[in-house]
């Protein structure tokens, strides 16, 4: 009598949603006599609540497959109701972010988050009809864009519009359910990672930017020209842009990505990067955003160390206390939902929490939280700025002018 087969596997459960687990199988090694070349499989063993179109390929029984499970990865008899499947990795990626976004685009449905896309407009508006005028004026006046402040603000407000722009392209292909390349979406999740990067790391320098300038105001200038300035945003944008083009890249080398999503949102992707490859995503974007915020909170400590001698925090509505105030609201509102989306990506695999908790909590930190910062920064960084605030009057003033004169 044939000796049943015998395997050695390497394998670790994965949990995507409390209806949607696998277990990732590095490697299924099958045991032969001392002679025969043993033959190694590179597999994916995937269990889903919804049992239909289930299939085993060429080799593996049911009896086999749950002896693999029961013997050599010590996993419990499974119920009769749930369908345990050996796909080849090529297949089984594809399906799993097909059932995610599937999932999630019924809880959507369930709870009627699309009406989130109200304020998510009305906010992407109103900001896009500011933002792009503020930074005109930084650079149509030579005096503006020869400051150190003013370019970082303008560097902020460029990164705010680009990603308003790919947040609300990628919500009306979401709405309209638009099948969206699965590459697009990939690259698109790590611009729009970029651009948010990019701003909180323009805030950051801003607020040493502001030291420095309190700090050592006679070799400000010296230390801080121009030229220098342009070279040091370019930096900031490569920074932002390192780690997540790197997940791009070895997103797009792994075999068997889906042709398509219906449903493009950074978290499933990050997430399902995160669970199939590289555990820790998340704790990259808390220990960088945990860094810019120690250097902020430094920051203002020692400028209200150097200037406490100087009068200007006296008065209970003073000037300096009146900003201060205004840019620590603007920097909770840019920090405190990237912690939120750590978060998320944190939850992204844990059982306890429910999908349509998940999708709540995604939706209202991408359609509202997320937004809120860009849509002040205009008034609280842009025009709180005398020299902004003039040169924008200035230019509506030789528009009306020459309006007038067109008409005469």
């Amino acid at each position: 009598m044939k000796a049943p087969p015998c395997y050695y596997v390497t394998a670790k459960w994965f949990s995507l949603s409390p209806s949607l687990y696998y277990l990732g199988v590095n490697r299924v090694e099958q045991i032969r006599p001392a002679g025969e070349r043993s033959h190694t499989k590179h597999l994916l063993i995937y269990r889903s609540g919804k049992p239909n179109g289930c299939a085993t390929p060429r080799g593996f029984s049911g009896l086999e497959i749950r002896r693999l499970l029961e013997e050599v990865v010590n996993t419990p008899p499974l119920s009769h109701s749930i369908c345990v499947c050996i796909y080849q990795k090529i297949m089984a990626s594809a399906l799993i972010i097909s059932n995610l976004t599937q999932e999630w685009l019924e809880s959507l449905r369930q709870w009627h988050l699309e009406y989130f896309f109200i304020p998510t407009t009305v906010i992407t508006v109103a900001t896009l009809l500011a933002n792009p005028v503020l930074v005109s004026c930084i650079f149509l006046s030579q005096a503006l864009r020869q400051e150190t402040r003013y370019l970082l603000v303008a560097n902020t407000l460029t990164a705010d519009i680009l990603y308003l722009i790919l947040n609300m392209a990628t919500i009306i292909c979401n709405a309209v359910r638009v099948p969206i390349p699965w590459l697009v979406c990939e690259l698109v999740t790590a611009i729009t990672v970029t651009t948010y990067c990019c701003a909180i790391l323009t805030v950051t320098l801003m607020v040493v930017d502001t030291y420095a300038a309190v700090r050592w105001p006679l070799r400000y200038h010296d230390v801080l020209p121009p030229a220098r300035t342009h070279r040091i945003l370019v930096g900031v944008w490569m920074l932002a842009a390192l780690y997540p083009f790197t997940l791009l890249i070895m997103m797009e080398m792994e075999k068997g990505n889906p042709h398509e999503v219906a449903f493009c949102l950074a978290l499933i992707s990050l997430g399902f990067f995160q669970v199939n490859n590289l555990e820790g995503v998340h704790i990259y974007f808390f220990v960088a955003a945990l860094i810019c915020a120690l250097l902020i909170f430094v920051c203002y400590i020692k400028l209200y160390m150097v200037t406490r001698t100087h009068g200007i925090w006296h008065s209970r509505f003073s000037r300096a206390r009146v900003t201060l105030l205004a840019h620590g609201v603007l920097l909770l509102l840019y920090f405190a939902p990237g912690f939120v989306f750590t978060l998320e990506l944190f939850l992204f695999q844990e059982k306890a929490i429910s999908q349509d908790v998940r999708v709540w909590i995604s939706t209202v930190n991408m359609s509202v939280f997320m937004l809120l910062p860009r849509a002040f920064a205009p008034y609280l960084y842009g025009l709180r700025y005398r020299e902004i605030s003039k040169t924008l009057m200035q230019l509506l003033h030789q528009h009306q002018r020459l309006g007038q004169t067109t008409v005469s």
